[in-house]
Parts: C-alpha cells; structure tokens; sequence
C-alpha cells in the first residue's frame, strides 16, 4: 500500500529556543518538507503555554503559504469551540482566494488551553448553546457560500470573499465520539494517536468512521492517523533525540477530558476547572529509533487503521535532528512505493 506522508508541527519552544526561533524553525521546516515531497503542512493551535509558540494558527498559515510553493497548509486544527464560525469562515476564505487549492482547515474538540485561557478566549461573546456539529455544519456552508435560509435571523448573510476552491475540511479527534461525528457530517476525519496513544482505539475510531459514514454531495470517507515519530539514521542514535512524551489524562468529575504532555499542566487544568478531577499516566506513543525500524512501525499502524496516509508530528529538540529525521522517513516511504511488497512486522508498536 503507498502511503502519503505529512506534518504536523506545533512550533515547539525546548529549553534553549526563543518564541521567534521556534517560528523560524517552523517556517524552515515547512519549506524543507515542500521540496522533500510531503503532501501536507499543519500548525497546532495552543494557548497560555510557554512550550509552544502556536497560538494564532490564521496568522503562521498565511506566512507558510507565502514562504512554500506546492505543498498543501493548514490547521490541526483551530478550536472552533471559542468562536464564531462566521469569522472562521472569513479568515480562510481570504487565505483560499490568495492560495487556491492548497489549504486546509482542520477543526479541533479540544480547548487547546487551560480553562483560564478559555476563559479569556470567550470574554465578551454571549453564551450560545451551539454544538460543535452545529458549528461544523455553519461553518462548512459559510466556507461553500451558502446562506441561511429564509427567515432565519441571518438570512442571506455570506462570508466573503467566497472563493472557487474552499478551505478543506476535517475533523480532528482521538476518541469514537469524534469519528462518529466525522461520519455524520460527511467529514474527512483525522485520528491523532500522537495523543490518544492506544493502536487498538484508533483502528476501531476510523472502522467505525468509514461504516458510519453518510456521504455529502457525493464524498467518499477519508481517513488518516497522525502519529509521533522521531528516526535517526541508526537506533542508538534515536535514544535521547526526542523530548519525552509521555501523556497525562485529566478527567473531571462532569466527565470532560483533556490529555496534555505535562503533569503540572494537567493538574493546573484539574485545579483552574473548580471540579474534582483526577489524572492518568499514559505512556508515550512515541516511536523512535532507525529509519527502517520506525518506518515499518508506521506503515504496520496505517495498514491496520486502513488509511493511506500519515501526518507525523516530531518532538525532537535538536532542529537539525528534526529536519533529519523527515528526510529519514521521506525516503523510506518514497523507496517503499517504488519496491515490491514485503511482510511487515507482527510485534506491537505502541503500548496503550
């Protein structure tokens, strides 16, 4: 099976970065995996976090869009949650007409923040009891030019400029409920294992979104698994290479959930709620080690999932490193598409 390979970058600050050097590095990164042949470049959307420098993901996916020439750009994803689809829509209209055809608005669940940010991100807008399906379905019309209908209170409302080819799409989430709803919309959905962690989940996530699927003016499902992967050009060298990554699973006691790469950050999430909460140690879904060693392990998880295409996401603290490990992979799957089939290992890649 060829499979796609893309990024998704969430501008990381390490120890000896800056902000502004951790977005030079993104910038960098985007340009090099243009002329590598990826197939997509993602931003991350995060808040009132000294760790990543991705806050406005609007504004970094129109430098990137400037800064590269063929590979597509987008969101992974904005948290549509704390606003208006209406504004959404708008900002990635005028980024469609500037770069057809090469853009994509991925729409994350979570809040990409503490609830004091959420807080802050929501001051002044009224209270709406919308849903996020409800939110999806607005802004999906509003992005295709499609007004309210008669007699609702903004009927014939359009956000231009409407362009002729759209921002894609998707639906990112790591649990069934985000592939159900996925299905239900007629979304392409994308299922992150870099933070839900367990192989087993993913693959019943994206069979339940293909069976489930209901399709809208003739699309067909699309599914794909981002993954968290860092290869060196041999084992040893992949040991110490990548931050770690364990996770922590904060739920609370009304049954929301959050899963953050840091223990204070999830027990600050836990204590900023005003609920009681507890937290779940989750090992890390990284895999690391040689190009041949994670590029099998890749292709094994897009196998069983049944997509045929990967967004990877590096935590790896040396750019330089970084950088070498996309061009690893790169050409690992490049060689794999042009060679006859080989059997793929059996032993389990990731631990739940």
């Amino acid at each position: 099976m060829s499979i796609r390979l893309s990024i998704l970058d969430q501008t990381p600050i390490f120890e000896q970065d800056t902000p502004e050097r951790a977005l030079r590095y993104t910038v960098e990164l985007a340009r090099r995996a243009d002329e590598l042949g990826y197939h997509r470049f993602w931003v991350s959307e995060h808040h009132d976090s000294r760790s990543v420098a991705g806050s406005s993901p609007e504004v970094l996916i129109a430098y990137l869009l400037a800064s590269t020439e063929r590979i597509r750009v987008g969101s992974g994803g904005v948290m549509l949650q704390h606003y208006s689809p209406y504004k959404v829509a708008e900002t990635f209209n005028v980024l469609a007409n500037l770069e057809p055809n090469r853009l994509d608005l991925g729409v994350g669940r979570a809040p990409g923040g503490l609830p004091r940010s959420t807080l802050a991100l929501r001051r002044g807008t009224p209270d709406e009891d919308t849903s996020l399906s409800g939110k999806l379905e607005e802004l999906r019309n509003y992005l295709h030019g499609i007004e309210p209908g008669v007699g609702e209170p903004l009927e014939g409302l359009r956000a231009e400029p409407v362009p002729e080819q759209p921002a894609q799409l998707y639906v990112l989430g790591a649990s069934a409920d985000s592939a159900d709803l996925a299905a239900r919309l007629g979304l392409p959905y994308v299922f992150s294992l870099f933070i839900n962690g367990d192989l087993d989940q993913a693959e019943e996530a994206l069979r339940r979104y293909r069976d489930q699927f209901i399709s809208v003016d003739g699309a067909q499902p699309e599914g794909i698994l981002s993954v968290s992967a860092a290869a060196a050009d041999r084992d040893e060298e992949a040991e110490g290479i990548a931050a770690e990554s364990d996770l922590f699973r904060t739920t609370l006691a009304s049954g929301r959930k959050i899963t953050i790469g840091d223990r204070a950050r999830a027990e600050e999430f836990g204590i900023q709620s005003g609920e009681a909460y507890q937290i779940e140690h989750i090992p890390s879904p990284l895999i690391k080690g040689s190009a041949e060693y994670v590029g099998r392990r890749l292709q094994e998880a897009a196998e069983r999932c049944g997509v045929n295409e990967l967004i990877i996401t590096s935590p790896i603290r040396d750019f330089s490193k970084r950088i070498r490990s996309y061009e690893l992979l790169q050409a690992y799957f490049t060689e794999q598409s042009t060679s006859p089939s080989t059997s793929i290992l059996s032993e389990p890649i990731i631990s739940a």
